[in-house]
């Protein structure tokens, strides 16, 4: 009889029902772990995919009445929402196990349990976890992407999804950090070819020496340390997508190899002289003003017309100022999802300083001030100290401002709490110490 994939958990604090219970189902299932005390439960589900847990309802002796089965039960569902949760009890004790039903076990058994009636029970439990894996996956691919409502943005992606379905090449335009990669890779999985590869290539960081091999593949014996046949990049996309992100920078000379490839639609590696055929759909990106590198004589004119087929144009935070408070919301759950956190957000009057802020690196530096402040912060809470968004050049200086008097409390609690010691309350407020002089002979505050 074939195993079923599947990696099945069962926590009792007596040896014997761990022993049985193995012994039952390692007969039917590929992967069976025990654990004598729900304490193992986290490190267990943090390092496997458990699809299931069986999971006894009293642990201490003279406990039964099933409080910390509830407990477990819901620390299995926050961290891991896939997995499915059996609880087990003994009879007289069901009241108990049909509460932890309500809150979202499964099904319970009762010890000692009928084999048969424990394998159903499984089974059907397995169905219930890959719906759950499925929907969960579906979750995370809906918070992937934020578009907003700003009309410049929402255009942008209107226009993605109807260049998906076409075999187009497109051209992503755009300053530093304003979601190219993300964009890029919205078209792919938006297209024909989303289960197929898609491949990024960072050409800015690509070396001209390393340029064909990287992109093309090479041969063994093409050079010194070709000890074995490679395939490029434009090979490991084959039937999909290859992004190739930042193509203003390539030089003239590789240009034109390049273009080559992508008018014959064949790839020739390095150390081989017959071409192989392409089939792979050509996403680029650049942060440059292109059409400006062709007048300059830069940028190949025959080039671009080969990749920007459709061209879209990406804006800036500064072009989307009613997105800026809800991409920062997004971007935060993200992040403390990526830190196995929940319940974080931001003080109250951080929204004025996010919206003045002038964001020069756009989404890229919004997720790192928002990761840098929630690693550094207190209590769940972002405050605009945290977030080290208080010193730009661009801040108006006027009495009209909104944010002036934020900024003044912010300073004045600061320097309070570190009994106004200069050096300290610049560092907490990411200023330097002339910026925080300034400011405290703007709002008055010598004698606080």
């Amino acid at each position: 009889m074939r195993k079923k994939l599947a990696q099945i958990l069962v926590v009792d604090d007596q040896e014997e029902i761990l022993f049985s219970a193995k012994m039952i189902l390692k007969k039917h299932f590929e992967t069976i772990f025990t654990a004598n005390s729900p304490k193992k439960i986290i490190s267990i589900l943090n390092e496997n995919e458990i699809n299931v847990v069986l999971l006894d309802m009293n642990y201490r002796i003279g406990f039964e009445d099933g409080r910390e089965g509830i407990h477990w039960l819901k620390e299995i569902k926050t961290l891991s929402p896939q997995t499915v949760v059996i609880l087990m009890t003994a009879f007289g004790k069901i009241d108990t196990a049909v509460e932890g039903i309500k809150i979202g076990a499964f099904d319970y058994v009762l010890k000692p349990w009928h084999n048969e009636k424990l394998l159903e029970t499984i089974d059907k439990a397995l169905g219930e976890s890959r719906k759950n894996t499925k929907k969960t996956a579906a979750e995370k691919e809906d918070k992937k992407y934020f578009v907003g409502t700003s009309a410049k943005i929402k255009q942008a992606y209107s226009m993605a999804e109807k260049v998906a379905r076409t075999e187009a090449n497109v051209l992503i335009l755009g300053e530093n950090g304003t979601g190219k990669y993300v964009f890029a890779e919205f078209i792919h999985l938006n297209s024909e070819r989303k289960k197929q590869p898609f491949v990024h290539v960072d050409l800015g960081s690509l070396s001209d020496s390393l340029f064909e091999s990287e992109l093309f593949g090479y041969a063994k014996g093409a050079f010194t340390d070709a000890k074995t046949d490679t395939p490029g990049r434009f090979e490991m996309a084959a039937e999909g997508t290859i992004f190739l992100d930042e193509i203003g920078n390539i030089p003239l000379h590789l240009q034109a190899k390049l273009l080559h490839v992508l008018q014959t639609r064949t790839v020739t590696r390095l150390g081989e002289s017959k071409p192989r055929p392409l089939n792979v759909r050509i996403i680029a990106a650049t942060n440059s003003d292109i059409k400006a590198e062709v007048k300059n004589k830069n940028f190949r004119e025959d080039l671009l017309y080969r990749i920007n087929t459709m061209e879209i144009s990406l804006p800036s935070l500064r072009e989307r100022k009613d997105d800026i408070v809800p991409m920062a919301d997004f971007i935060l759950d993200q992040i403390a999802a990526k830190y196995n956190q929940e319940n974080w957000h931001f003080e109250a009057n951080v929204g004025p300083y996010l919206e003045k802020y002038p964001w020069k690196g756009n989404i890229r530096e919004m997720e790192n001030k928002i990761e840098r402040a929630l690693i550094l912060a207190d209590n769940n809470t972002i405050t605009v100290t945290d977030l080290d968004i208080l010193d730009f050049e661009d801040f108006q200086e006027n009495d009209d401002n909104p944010l002036s008097e934020l900024e003044k409390n912010a300073i004045e609690k600061a320097l309070f709490k570190h009994n106004g010691n200069i050096s300290k309350t610049a560092e907490e407020l990411g200023l330097s110490r002339a910026a925080l002089y300034r400011r405290i002979e703007k709002y008055d505050l010598k004698n606080t």
